[in-house]
């Protein structure tokens, strides 16, 4: 299931960032977006989803994904279950989930994407943009006799700082879950 990109061509321009091609644009917002998502460990913008559970011996059954907002289908092996509710991203049935595999469609994330997520993303995006896509920095110079060391690393890379990757784990944390995505 690909998501949409966490900001847009739009949110680009409103930031003063020149874009002359849309469809490379388009490519580094998913990517940035993809990085983001990933440290977050969370889908961030609003998304239906149907997704194979684990059943377990309790009589709560945590669904991946903050917030969750609405269940539409659960099915247990097979068999369709309408005597559970929500509560806090948990679905609780009184018999408890002792199936093999429950599967259930569900929306889950942020109705809105935050600003600060948007601005990291076209930050992201704007230095993919600009920068030169094959260069390598620059470790050491030196002036007398000049000599220039460059890094193994390519500065086109596109990746988050770990400031970047602390920022958006305190935001959301860790919603990881063992799950099948059908």
């Amino acid at each position: 299931m690909a998501l949409p990109p966490l900001a847009t061509v739009a949110d680009l321009t409103a930031r003063g960032i020149p874009v002359d091609d849309a469809d490379l644009a388009g490519i580094y917002l998913d990517t940035a977006s993809s990085l983001i998502r990933a440290a977050a460990g969370h889908a961030i913008s609003q998304t239906t989803a149907t997704v194979v559970l684990d059943g377990t011996c309790t009589t709560r059954l945590r669904l991946p994904g903050d917030p969750v907002t609405a269940v539409h289908g659960v099915v247990m092996d097979e068999v369709p279950v309408t005597d559970y509710r929500l509560s806090a991203g948990y679905l609780i049935h009184p018999a408890g989930w002792f199936g093999d595999a429950v599967e259930v469609t569900y929306t889950y994330g942020l109705p809105a994407v935050p600003a600060d997520i948007v601005d990291m993303v076209c930050r992201l995006t704007a230095q993919a943009l600009t920068g030169d896509p094959g260069a390598r920095a620059i470790r050491s110079e030196r002036i007398g006799d000049y000599s220039v060391t460059y890094s193994d690393a390519e500065t086109g890379t596109m990746s988050l700082s770990d400031s970047q990757r602390r920022r958006i784990a305190a935001r959301f944390g860790s919603s990881l879950a063992s799950v099948r995505a059908i």
